[in-house]
């Protein structure tokens, strides 16, 4: 197997455990990071956690510290997985793609052979325990896609404000027209229904929740970014413990809230 480069530090802040950032080769010239949030004690399955936008968080170390952006939900909700037993990895954009990762990346092969390393690295890390691929936003594309795969090894897939709508743009296609029947394993839907952002209405989630589990979240904490942007109900903001919580209660098979508020 391919050495993996690993860089570890010494928990800092808030963090009640130390975190890893792991570099993986991958394909041939490039290079894969997440930060391995570890859960104490034993953990009950791990979560890879796909952040929306173009999916960089710009994972380096500094000072002997783990540096991120720190805003989105996922990313600003990796202590609740981690302190319900779920170990959590933040996946960053691979080395080719420093300006992010657009959608015909996120649906594409060279995507697959990046967190297919990723889910081998963290099946040997962790064994013995499930392991969801989950999303927020256009990281959505990301679960999705991987999960309708048959060659990745998962439990269950986990998409929050699913980015329903396609863009504008080249490669910003979204999830429009995709067949959520083809994910293979369980998927759960959590979707906010205030979230204002034009490419993730509340009622394409509803419309699914004859064929799906849905978690509606309300309220939280007032905006403090535009609809799209993770400061707002789109990244739940103000409901993060609560709507992590139902996530972690629907992978371990234990009774969840379906309506947050």
């Amino acid at each position: 197997m391919k050495a993996v480069l690993a860089v570890v530090f010494a928990a800092a802040g808030s963090l009640a455990h130390g975190q890893e950032i792991v570099t993986l080769p991958t394909r041939a010239g490039v290079t894969q990071s997440y930060l391995l949030v570890a859960a104490p004690g034993n953990p009950q399955a791990i979560a890879v956690l796909f952040p929306g936008g173009g999916g960089s968080i710009r994972l380096r170390v500094e000072e002997g510290r783990a540096r991120f952006s720190p805003n989105n939900f996922l990313v600003r909700s990796r202590e609740e997985f981690s302190n319900r037993g779920v170990t959590a990895a933040i996946v960053d954009a691979p080395s080719d793609q420093p300006g992010g990762m657009d959608d015909t990346f996120r649906l594409g092969a060279q995507h697959h052979a990046d967190i297919a390393a990723v889910v081998a690295d963290l099946r040997q890390r962790v064994p013995g325990v499930p392991l969801f691929l989950v999303g927020t936003s256009r990281g959505t594309v990301s679960a999705a896609s991987l999960g309708r795969r048959s060659d990745i090894a998962i439990n269950g897939v986990v998409l929050t404000a699913t980015l329903f709508r396609a863009g504008r743009g080249v490669g910003q296609q979204g999830l429009s027209g995709f067949d959520f029947s083809a994910i293979k394993s369980p998927l759960l839907l959590v979707h906010h229904r205030q979230d204002g952002c034009v490419h993730t209405p509340y009622r394409d989630a509803a419309r699914l929740a004859e064929r799906f589990p849905l978690v509606s979240v309300s309220g939280g904490l007032p905006a403090q970014s535009a609809p799209c942007e993770a400061l707002s109900e789109h990244g739940f903001l103000g409901k993060e413990a609560a709507t992590a919580a139902a996530i972690v209660n629907w992978m371990l098979k234990q009774p969840f809230s379906r309506e947050i508020e």
